[in-house]
């Protein structure tokens, strides 16, 4: 077994229907718990403490982003919305660019990026206010936003190929692909690393991703061409109901023509998020972790539980336009 596919042993709850939101819920839960085991030594203890939380709500940000006016835009940027080379460009302060393009704009096209230096702040504060019930609900989300800056089609407007007559590509890469295949791929990433610079971080994880975009496009429309619609697609049981789905024949296909591209993402996804916090926990002071109450607390726990209620009873509310199939 290939390294840290161990972990895969550990996580049977993760094999869920998913959803074509940034990687499905598979992919953010196993993002989050892949990245506690990168912690070193002053941290590692309490997040995997924690790993059940970290695990399950690593897929909240999703879960307000159709109900919570405000959340769309910060799963994604909309890099080719700005011209040539934007993402080298664009102002790394967000109060520069508000200044620049304005807010509603920004809004529109997206801020992952901003978002996740404002909540880089925020969990260094948790930290050096030795909060628990902060330090997990914050490390819970910014794992999640990372972890969408680690979407090439969370890069595009064109993030579902419904400008190229390819819907459906987004569910396809980020989430067909690792729940097929994820079992086989080596996902350890090493021990995280102190981020000097954690803007700069968090913009390279952008410019890679979309420097992927063009391929992810481009040879899927080529298998296209190879497979017939019967071929390419097919139908699976989930649950109590059968779904038209990418083929299996076909998913493996379009991931051997990006010769582990999608690995080499959730690979690198995984390693930044540990990177992030343990950056994180550094700037905070490094407060020793033995020290603080090892486990949400019962107010943390019914918050969750509360959010989840309300989150699912809400109506839809609107939210920025794109990236909202």
């Amino acid at each position: 077994m290939k390294k840290y596919g161990f972990l895969l042993l550990f996580v049977p709850l993760l094999f869920v229907a998913l959803r074509a939101q940034a990687w499905g819920f598979f992919g953010h839960r196993l993002l989050n718990r892949l990245a506690v085991y990168t912690l070193p030594p002053g941290m590692i203890g309490f997040y995997k403490a924690n790993i059940d939380y970290l695990t399950v709500n690593a897929t909240r940000p999703d879960s307000r982003r159709m109900v919570v006016p405000g959340e769309a835009p910060k799963h994604f940027l909309d890099v080719d919305r700005y011209g040539d080379s934007a993402e080298f460009k664009l102002p790394r302060k967000y109060a520069d660019a508000v200044a620049r393009y304005g807010e509603d704009s920004l809004l529109r096209h997206g801020i992952v990026p901003w978002n996740v230096v404002s909540m880089k702040s925020q969990l260094t504060a948790a930290f050096q206010a030795k909060d628990t019930d902060r330090i997990l609900r914050l490390s819970a989300d910014l794992g999640h936003y990372i972890a969408d800056a680690c979407v090439p089609l969370h890069t595009t407007r064109n993030y579902n190929g419904q400008l190229t007559g390819q819907r459906g590509i987004h569910g396809l890469w980020e989430s067909r692909l690792p729940e097929l295949l994820s079992a086989d791929y080596d996902l350890f990433s090493g021990r995280a690393e102190y981020l000097a610079n954690p803007t700069d971080a968090i913009w390279s994880a952008v410019a890679r991703s979309h420097a992927a975009v063009d391929s992810v496009l481009r040879f899927e429309k080529q298998l296209t061409t190879e497979f017939s619609d019967d071929q390419k697609f097919g139908y699976e049981q989930r649950g109590s109901q059968t779904i038209r789905t990418y083929s299996r024949a076909f998913s493996k296909a379009y991931h051997a023509r990006l010769n582990g591209q999608v690995e080499r993402q959730l690979r690198y996804a995984s390693g930044l998020i540990g990177d992030f916090w343990f950056t994180c926990w550094v700037d905070g002071g490094s407060p020793d972790l033995r020290q603080l109450q090892y486990q949400p607390s019962d107010k943390e726990q019914q918050r969750v539980e509360l959010e989840a209620k309300e989150t699912a009873a809400a109506p839809v509310a609107g939210t920025a336009p794109g990236h909202d199939e």
